[in-house]
């Protein structure tokens, strides 16, 4: 199983997933370009991201894998496996819908080094740290986010668009799980997400946009009995 993060995120968060599932799957959890310890760049369009994926794959000698998305890594999942259907078993895409909005929330003000960690916590707020501490980094002059805000504006930019044609384009068993309290997704595109392709299955569970760490281990067990009865 390939695992793809959120914007702002990165592998480690699906490190709790990775020890649920250890007795049956491998989970390979990369730092998407700009994220985590992977390289920042100057380009964050689409083809760039799935030319990594591809990348990836030809680095681990797989020539096939599941592949599970959270938002920017459901995007990515979604049009890697229309682009690439014979490399994907089947698709796991956690909480995002297929009619993207090219704005994100205000990051910008992130940017920066702080003089500590408690000044940089204040400023990502209560509500985004939980899902953003394992991007906290200290450096010789204080502390920064390991993703550069400007950069993760750029790749929602061009993540903005509608997906239905990738979505609808591959017949591999599909898994849409969606967070009961988001502020992405609607129950309604969700439920259309998994109606309107055969094959396709749909979870609610509680918690919002990162479904993963909200409700680890009902999230882990959706995906297990998922695996277990489509594959």
């Amino acid at each position: 199983m390939i695992a793809l993060h959120a914007h702002w995120m990165e592998g480690s968060t699906f490190a709790p997933l990775a020890e649920a599932l250890e007795s049956e799957w491998r989970v390979i959890a990369l730092d998407q370009r700009g994220h985590g310890y992977s390289d920042h760049t100057q380009s964050y369009e689409r083809e760039d991201y799935l030319r990594d994926l591809d990348a990836l794959f030809d680095h681990l000698g797989s020539e096939e894998a599941v592949l599970l998305g959270n938002s920017l890594g459901g995007i990515n999942a979604v049009q890697y496996a229309a682009r690439r259907p014979e490399r994907v078993r089947a698709l796991i895409i956690e909480d995002i819908g297929l009619e993207v909005p090219p704005e994100m929330p205000p990051v910008l003000h992130w940017a920066g080094v702080f003089g500590s960690r408690t000044e940089l916590e204040a400023q990502v707020g209560a509500r985004m740290l939980p899902y953003l501490q394992d991007s906290f980094r200290a450096t010789e002059g204080g502390w920064r986010l390991a993703f550069e805000p400007r950069e993760m504006v750029m790749s929602e930019a061009a993540m903005g668009g509608s997906y239905w044609a990738d979505w609808l384009a591959t017949p591999c068993p599909a898994l849409v799980v969606r967070g009961s309290d988001s502020r992405v997704t609607t129950a309604e595109h969700a439920t259309e997400m998994a109606t309107k392709r055969p094959n396709t299955q749909l979870s609610t569970l509680p918690g919002g946009h990162v479904v993963h760490r909200d409700s680890a281990a009902s999230f882990a067990a959706t995906v297990q009995e998922f695996l277990r009865t489509s594959l």
